[in-house]
């Protein structure tokens, strides 16, 4: 039923109210999800500009007067069948993916392979979801020859109305693995369900031979009718292939095909990178590109940067760096990206000519002109002689240059100061030079921060707690040494309830940054009340000196209804009102200077279940507290007691808020004690920082000979030592020297040799196949942060927040 101005001309669909750049063309999609409605942004949404919404309800009469609405029964049933129309009315190929690994990888080299002999359209990143696929098919061009669409399920039941949707002609099965296998109940399940998505397709590709998971696909296939364009290592098959030799970083195989027989290399040597470019090479080859193209084609492949680094830059700018590659839809992503960031100083884009596009120069940068005035940037600067020649199209101040070496010789980076910055660029062009040019720190040392696993890790707190329980996120001690302003931005985009500091200035901070989101200060001073208030932060109070002081200066600047956030002293020890204070306390909370924000108490170890009965004894003992407050001032105010672990081991402790600390950065109680990765019913906690560097020089030490100062590092074997430059004032605990503690590279651990130095660290490399420059991991993914604490003989925090500022933050984001 269409209500309103229904006469809208609409272009461009839209999801999140964050992102968005508003237009009237613009259809925004009201979808409703466990925790989000967006029904509750469209007033918002109204006032920046939109005039077309498709929605279950209609806003208040008189709330949006010129506005067009379509209101549906199910607004994501409505977006698929708007995307279902624009399929129908396609007239290109439609090539689908999926499987459980290398999806985004496949559809990206296919791309590569392809963009100089047709126009390819593939879904940006990872839009492969019930929501990502129609967004993905809407954007598909009249002019593109084929569209690749990437399709993801999590549980059964979802892969029927993608196939409904997408109706692909042609099919490509990449490898099945575990990820998102709690909702099935086997392997053959998820691959039974995966392989809907084909039903009346005309060609599958797949491997045929026991690739994904000891599972054959051939066995599942009998049902579709689509011929079977199968590719084998090891067996029978359409197309096979034979791996004749590994060297250099390639794989050299032979081919034998219904094309003909040829031999080929492909520029990796790793398992799964050799089998998605096989998946590759079979489709192009079933796209009719001749054998020796198609060899040459996968030669040429190049590493697909799955996420967005974020950098810190010279004169207080942001960097966000994707130099790899160039074309509108991962523009349109990185774009997105840029605009959840602050960007008060104002969005610059650095961007390279796309080449290989397939479309004609004056439609490909006008396409982009016009994208560049949708999202709000505020000086564009191209890079490349098709740029220059199209000048014309892009806002007046735009600035051009021939050549990343013009660029770096004629630039001012005073113009960058304190802007956000997109770096995007083909790799052609060199943009790795820019980057260098306009980032802060040049230290091959750095602490990487996975963006998207601290959402992830967030999510799966949320998913522990009761409706309508809050969360309040600790950002304290520099966001537990990750970078407090960008881990803040992060979790205000993610709409989290409050964030904690431990002082004043912490929070001053965030405020000068852009985050407005409520901010607790846990010890604020009373020298620094004036900076408080000026900057709207909320002091926690826990003393009757800390009262006392509050309220005089309240008095002295006239205000009434300040926020505070009482702390209570259930057993902790540390601070807080005790119980037999409360009577003390209670003639002072009636004062109109001060309101109750919150009451609070912090658990002395909710991580351990030897302490499992004194924990409960403290939430008894704030029961009784926060009942009595409440009781004698009648104020409504929230509760919260639960940190990290109590989340995950203390449900009926949620209260009304909880505090999210060490849990965001992927550290969970586990069984009782702090580990990475805890698992509990309902998911799990990702790592999200990883301590990186790389190996400076390598040497042949002999036997006897000494490593490091004091000569304690005494080799009893001939030795092969590297050095990292990483050393304590990087944060690497001297007590893991001399074998205590190890590092991770080339797929080994390896111990350090030798006293840590200041800057630089000795490992022993001895028979790990190595070279100066190689990467080496001092804690991530490999090397669980809570295993070098334990070396240490200290906890994860202790770690993390003592890496500091010298150390290069980089951001990872998909």
């Amino acid at each position: 039923m269409l209500y309103g101005n229904s006469r809208q001309v609409v272009r461009t669909l839209a999801i999140d109210s964050r992102t968005l750049a508003p237009t009237p063309q613009t259809l925004f999609v009201a979808l409703q999800g466990e925790r989000h409605d967006g029904h509750d942004f469209i007033p918002e949404l109204y006032r920046r500009g939109v005039r077309a919404f498709l929605v279950s309800r209609l806003p208040l009469a008189g709330d949006c007067p010129d506005a067009g609405f379509c209101l549906v029964e199910d607004t994501l049933s409505a977006l698929q069948s708007v995307a279902a129309d624009r399929r129908n009315r396609y007239g290109g190929m439609v090539a689908a993916i999926t499987g459980s690994n290398g999806k985004t990888i496949v559809k990206e080299w296919i791309y590569q392979c392809l963009r100089d002999t047709i126009r390819v359209f593939r879904s940006p990143k990872s839009f492969n979801s019930q929501v990502g696929v129609p967004l993905s098919l809407w954007m598909m061009g009249d002019e593109d020859t084929l569209s690749i669409i990437e399709a993801g399920i999590s549980k059964p039941g979802e892969m029927e109305r993608l196939q409904e949707i997408i109706h692909p002609r042609i099919g490509i099965l990449t490898n099945l693995g575990t990820a998102h296998q709690e909702n099935f109940s086997s392997l053959e399940q998820k691959l039974e369900e995966k392989l809907k998505l084909f039903a009346g397709c005309e060609r599958i590709i797949c491997r045929l031979d026991p690739g994904h998971g000891g599972i054959s696909p051939a066995d599942h296939l009998s049902g579709l009718k689509g011929l079977i364009r199968g590719w084998s290592l090891s067996g029978e098959a359409p197309y096979i292939y034979r791996v004749l030799e590994q060297r250099e970083g390639s794989t050299f195989l032979k081919a034998v095909t219904p094309a003909g027989s040829f031999s080929f290399r492909v520029p990796f040597t790793d398992d799964a990178s050799l089998e998605n470019a096989l998946h590759v090479l079979t489709f192009c080859l079933e796209m009719g590109i001749e054998p020796i193209r198609s060899a040459e084609r996968i030669a040429a492949v190049e590493p697909v940067t799955m996420r967005l680094e974020m950098l810190q830059g010279v004169l207080g700018s942001n960097l966000i760096n994707d130099t790899y590659n160039a074309d509108i839809g991962g523009l349109a992503s990185a774009l997105d990206l840029m605009n959840r960031q602050d960007s008060r100083g104002g969005r610059f884009l650095i961007l390279s000519d796309m080449l290989q596009s397939g479309m004609k120069e004056r439609v490909l940068y006008g396409e982009i002109a016009g994208l560049v005035e949708r999202k709000a940037i505020d000086r564009f600067i191209g890079i490349g002689p098709a740029l220059m020649r199209n000048r014309m199209l892009f806002p007046e101040g735009s600035l051009f240059f021939n050549d990343t070496a013009e660029f770096l010789e004629r630039i001012d980076t005073t113009l960058f100061r304190d802007r956000t910055v997109l770096i995007k660029g083909s790799r052609k062009f060199g943009f790795e030079r820019i980057t260098a040019k306009l980032q802060l720190k040049t230290h091959r040392t750095m602490l990487e921060i996975d963006l998207n696993a601290m959402v992830q890790n967030l999510n799966y707190f949320r998913s522990l707690l009761h409706d309508d329980v809050r969360i309040m996120v600790m950002v304290k001690a520099l966001s537990y040494g990750t970078g407090s302003v960008e881990i803040a931005s992060l979790l205000q985009y993610h709409k989290v309830d409050y964030l904690a500091v431990a002082f004043i200035d912490e929070g001053v901070a965030l405020r000068n940054a852009g985050i407005f989101l409520p901010i607790v200060v846990l010890n604020p001073d009373p020298s620094g009340y004036a900076q408080m208030v000026d900057f709207r932060l909320e002091p926690e109070i826990f003393s009757f000196r800390g009262l006392e002081a509050l309220t005089e200066f309240l008095d002295y600047r006239g205000l009434t209804g300040y926020p505070v956030h009482l702390k209570f002293d259930t057993g902790m020890h540390r601070l807080g009102f005790m119980q037999e204070e409360l009577e003390a306390l209670l003639p002072l909370l009636g004062r109109e200077t001060i309101h109750i924000a919150s009451v609070f108490t912090h658990l002395a170890a909710s991580e351990d279940r030897e302490h499992d009965a004194f924990t409960r004894t403290q939430l008894e003992r704030f029961d009784r507290m926060a009942g009595r407050i409440r009781q004698a001032t009648g104020e409504s105010f929230l509760r919260h007691a639960l940190n990290s672990a109590g989340i995950e081991r203390f449900p009926e402790g949620q209260y009304d808020m909880v505090r999210l600390g060490i849990g965001l950065h992927g550290i969970g109680s586990g069984d009782g004690k702090v580990t990475v990765g805890g698992k509990v019913p309902g998911g799990c906690l990702v790592p999200a920082s990883s301590f990186r560097t790389v190996i400076s020089q390598i040497r042949r030490v002999r036997e006897g000979e000494t490593v490091g100062y004091s000569r304690s590092g005494i080799l009893s074997r001939d030795s092969v030592i590297a050095t990292i430059p990483v050393g304590y004032a990087d944060g690497l605990d001297r007590k893991l020297g001399n074998g205590t503690g190890s590092v991770y590279t080339a797929g080994n651990r390896v111990p350090i040799v030798g006293n840590i130095c200041m800057d630089m660290t000795m490992i022993d490399v001895t028979g790990v196949d190595v070279s100066e420059g190689v990467a080496v991991e001092i804690f991530g993914k490999n090397l669980p942060v809570t295993t070098l604490a334990r070396l240490a003989g200290t906890i994860p925090y202790e770690i993390l927040t003592g890496i500091p500022e010298r150390v290069k933050r980089v951001y990872l984001q998909e």
